[in-house]
């Protein structure tokens, strides 16, 4: 196990804050990133010193009286925030809300086909773009890459031709699929890879998808709020789901 891993065991995140930061510090590395999502959190680096200023601004106080966790690891620990949000919203994989309208557009769009695994960086860079603040950093970006190249991170995207038009991408644990950003060039085409990765996940065994931040957008998909320590015992949970499926597919069966 390394120390990363030992000390994210250590955090006692029943007490940890619900609605912010619960700690800071640590390392990006593949077995690092992976330990993180196995015990129910993910990281938001900061995008420059600006940023790490501004994290130190506002958490310094809670991390002085032990409310926010430090970690070990990392030239400036206030670069590297990690969270574990209480509720969690969460979807069940088959159950992405696609909705009548959409449905019978891509009844009409049979253009429109989707995949999985087969363009993770691209996805991955069109993720990133113009996003702000800036999450994605090239280092997080190129770890993310070797936990694809691992069969642990994963990717759907949705195809107009030639032209890769949505995208989702994120980390399996285990029964649970940790999604964490997607992308849209047409209307509607993220909300495609998702309910389409989403299909493929619950074919491989897959229980549950984690939407990470909860909000008007995800609650339309179908997330609903589920309690940290409940979500944490889903991870935990007997069952693992296998790769999905990267086949092209037409979009209109998902309609």
């Amino acid at each position: 196990m390394t120390a990363l891993g030992a000390a994210l065991d250590a955090l006692d995140l029943g007490r940890a804050p619900a609605d912010g930061p619960v700690a800071f510090g640590g390392t990006l590395g593949a077995d690092e990133l992976l330990a993180a999502y196995r015990r129910g959190l993910f990281p938001l680096p900061a995008a420059d010193v600006h940023a790490s200023a501004y994290n130190e601004a506002v958490y310094g106080g809670d991390v002085e009286t032990g409310e926010v966790a430090l970690l070990p690891g990392g030239a400036d620990p206030y670069a590297l925030a990690w969270w574990s949000p209480d509720p969690r919203p969460v979807i069940a994989p088959d159950g992405v809300r696609i909705g009548s309208r959409l449905a019978r557009r891509l009844r009409h769009r049979a253009g429109w086909r989707t995949s999985a695994d087969q363009a993770f960086e691209r996805v991955l860079a069109a993720c990133a773009e113009g996003r702000q603040p800036v999450w994605l950093t090239g280092e997080l970006a190129e770890v993310l890459v070797r936990l694809h190249e691992l069969g642990a991170a994963h990717s759907g995207e949705v195809w107009e031709g030639e032209e890769l038009i949505g995208g989702v991408f994120g980390v399996a644990v285990g029964p649970v699929l940790s999604l964490d950003s997607m992308f849209h060039r047409r209307p509607d085409a993220a909300r495609v890879a998702v309910a389409d990765l989403g299909a493929r996940f619950a074919e491989a065994g897959g229980r549950l998808l984690d939407a990470q931040w909860d909000g008007p957008h995800v609650r339309s998909l179908g997330a609903v709020p589920m309690a940290r320590s409940r979500y944490l015992a889903e991870l935990s949970g007997d069952g693992a789901a296998g790769p999905p499926d990267g086949a092209v597919r037409p979009a209109a069966r998902l309609g």
